[in-house]
């Protein structure tokens, strides 16, 4: 596979309620954009399967303080029985304002913001013998995707440098991962994770399933266009070139970009489709994935939703239990995960980030990515969700997990107050930008 871009390297159902290796070449230049991750501060979420949805749409570019963010896939509410109109089988005009977005993110645009004064910190940071590293991480876990973009142009205005290569070189380690992908894009960042996925031997099947399964349209469509501009490859072909079978048609499904995002429900389309889900899978001698497909991948989340209600009601159990009994492996995991995304998106990246960091070892790539991507979307319900289900704050889990985990520090260790490339350092990071700034 041709080298990437960029530079070059340094040395069931669900229960109630419910990245990164070490430093690798191939991290992209960041353009100059204004796109970053959308915040949105909206209503705190119910629990229950209700507060589920599709995360925020697009990554849309920032909102200015004040400024409605625009409409995702997420935040549909549980439909009610009581308003569905039995005779069109739709949900009645009155009842649109049921599905708006619920969604907190723990970045906040930074104010008063200086993008100047933030490149003028950062480069005092890296310059002289050693470097600073709590200065970086004070300027960069504080300010959005958006303003961080910025400061990459202003950076390489005001010096002639560019801020991600100037930072690749002084650091190291998991440190550096998680660093450096805040500066990403967030649909470059995206596109890494699928490329680092899909390369070499081997491939990421749950990456590629947490990226491609729970985008909006517009997320989808922004990662494949930076997926050929860093990569010169196709994004598809590189998927059909890893994966195979029915797993294989679903990610390309899901590489489209074309599901239903209407908020409308209709009621006896869900009640007939629930009925073919019956009929393609517990009915059937064998199964017929593809009617699963066609509808899983095609529906919008609050269709879905309908559709997985009806199916209990003539069924008599879950959806998730069909598609545990009558599929398995890859194709399993990536149809439970979009039924899970539908069910309730926060709930899902809180397990994401459980299983990133439970037993021994911990899964770096999973836990930066989940973390990156979600700070500025829903990371204030997702930490809801894992206290609810795990009984720890998720800022005490990374805590303890990192303690397990680290790896012995040369000299010291940065809970003595300095900063290191040990675990350490990548779960201070992660505790900060999960908090509420």
């Amino acid at each position: 596979m041709p080298a990437a871009p960029g530079y070059p390297s340094s040395t069931g159902a669900y229960s109630a309620h419910p990245g990164f290796s070490a430093s690798q070449g191939g991290y992209p230049a960041a353009p100059p954009s204004a796109a970053g991750y959308p915040v949105g501060q909206h209503p705190q979420p119910q629990a229950g399967y209700g507060t589920s949805g599709y995360p925020a749409q697009g990554y849309p570019s920032a909102q200015q303080p004040g400024g409605a963010p625009p409409m995702g896939m997420s935040g549909y509410a549980q439909q009610q029985s009581a308003g569905y109109n039995t005779q069109s089988g739709t949900v009645p005009q009155q009842q649109q304002q049921m599905y708006r977005p619920k969604e907190q993110g723990t970045i906040k645009p930074y104010s008063p913001f200086n993008g100047q004064a933030d490149a003028e910190l950062l480069r005092k940071a890296m310059k002289g013998f050693g470097t600073d590293e709590k200065a970086i991480v004070d300027v960069l876990t504080r300010r959005t995707n958006a303003q961080r973009q910025k400061i990459v142009l202003d950076f390489k205005t005001m010096y002639g440098k560019d801020l991600i290569k100037e930072l690749k070189s002084e650091l190291s380690g998991r440190f550096e991962d998680i660093v450096l992908a805040l500066l990403l894009k967030s649909s470059d960042y995206d596109a890494m994770c699928l490329h680092k996925a899909i390369e070499g031997l081997g491939t990421d099947e749950g990456a590629l399933i947490e990226i491609l399964c729970t985008r909006s349209n517009k997320q989808i469509l922004d990662i494949k266009q930076a997926y050929k501009t860093l990569f010169r490859r196709d994004l598809e072909k590189d998927i059909l070139g890893d994966t195979s079978g029915h797993f294989g048609r679903l990610l390309v499904s899901m590489t489209v970009g074309n599901r239903d995002e209407n908020s409308n429900v209709d009621v006896a389309r869900a009640q007939a489709d629930a009925k073919a889900l019956h009929a393609a899978g517990e009915k059937k001698w064998g199964t017929d994935e593809s009617k699963f497909n066609s509808i899983l991948a095609a529906q919008s989340i609050a269709q879905l939703q309908r559709v997985f209600d009806e199916y209990q009601k003539l069924s008599g159990h879950t959806i998730e239990r069909a598609i545990s009994s009558e599929m398995s492996g890859d194709l399993k995991q990536g149809m439970t995960t979009i039924v899970k995304v539908v069910r309730n998106s926060a709930a899902y990246f809180a397990e994401q980030l459980y299983t990133s960091m439970k037993g021994l070892g911990t899964n770096d790539r999973q836990l930066v990515r989940v973390i990156v991507t979600r700070c500025e979307v829903d990371m204030v319900q997702i930490k809801q969700e894992f206290q609810r289900n795990y009984g720890k704050t998720l800022e005490s889990f990374i805590a303890v997990s990192s303690t397990a985990s680290r790896a012995p520090c040369a000299e010291h260790c940065c809970c003595c107050g300095v900063w290191d490339a040990c675990w350490g350092s990548l779960s201070i990071v992660a505790i900060i930008i999960t908090k509420d700034n």
